[in-house]
């Protein structure tokens, strides 16, 4: 972790257990030199997420516990998670998306992060859910002249659904739904909040549930976005099985078992990006 004494406390936090999963445990001066906090802040921060029963308490710092099926994080909370890896799974993921073809961009920070390497793709037609998504298409391709905003040649045209917004700015409810499934995709691009092999995809939101399953059956192509964290991650809802999937991007923190694994029931996987020190065991 780098400098991150600006961070608001939702945003450490986040990182904070991203750090515990990541490692099985953290103490409590480790914490306070790589996110150059004071002691007390630290402290404070693992009293926070230790009554929100994700991390235990221990003697000098923290270890995790299982995070419950029905928690869902904030859009800025999870947005702080595996950066380096949305990164590099949005860069492959994009590589899937051909100029003037219909796609959908399902909720989550891993879609937005492939949303801001879909801006250059010329002619596509943009479905999404996602609050953060369509705003970024819209920022950048009504870029402001001298007679006012623009509307740049090839932009993408983006359709967004409307619905009751979640914890994480997604669109769900009757209204997306109703949007979603009189609509047709070449391909769909979806975050998970947990995929495994027993559960399929899941995610803690029950509407946002029904409002996936809806992405699913209206697409010719389902490539699922999920960092390692997410394998054997179980949320309250699954919305769709392995067998609906067609691809998966994940990055190169999975473990080879857990590649074996998927490489047995999915006809692709993508695993993008460079191997990282420290990844890849047994709970990657």
């Amino acid at each position: 972790m780098s400098d991150n004494q600006n961070l608001l406390a939702e945003q450490r936090r986040a990182l904070i257990l991203d750090e515990v999963r990541r490692r099985g445990g953290v103490r409590v001066n480790e914490l306070t030199r790589r996110l150059n906090v004071s002691d007390m802040t630290v402290r404070r921060d693992l009293d926070a997420l230790a009554r929100q029963g994700v991390v235990a308490k221990v003697h000098g710092g923290a270890v995790p516990v299982a995070e419950a099926t029905t928690h869902e994080p904030g859009f800025e909370a999870k947005s702080a998670l595996e950066l380096e890896s949305k990164e590099d799974i949005a860069r492959a993921a994009a590589k899937m998306a051909s100029p003037g073809s219909a796609i959908a961009l399902a909720g989550g920070t891993t879609a937005y992060a492939l949303a801001q390497q879909l801006l250059d793709v010329p002619d596509l037609t943009v479905v999404t859910n996602s609050v953060r998504v369509a705003e970024a298409f819209h920022t950048a391709q009504r870029p402001v002249t001298a007679s006012g905003p623009a509307v740049r040649p090839g932009a993408a045209t983006v359709v967004l659904t409307g619905g009751v917004r979640t914890p994480s700015d997604t669109l769900v409810g009757p209204v997306a739904d109703a949007a979603i499934r009189s609509l047709h995709f070449d391909v769909l691009f979806i975050g998970v909040h947990g995929i495994s092999v027993e559960a399929g995809l899941s995610t803690p939101n029950l509407a946002e549930a029904e409002t996936n399953r809806h992405f699913v059956r209206s697409a010719r192509r389902v490539v699922v976005l999920a960092d390692h964290t997410k394998w054997g991650t179980v949320g309250l809802s699954s919305f769709a099985t392995l067998d609906e999937v067609d691809a998966l991007v994940t990055d190169a923190g999975l473990s080879a078992g857990a590649r074996a694994e998927i490489a047995e029931r999915l006809p692709e996987l993508v695993v993008a990006g460079p191997s990282r020190g420290g990844a890849g065991g047994p709970d990657s």
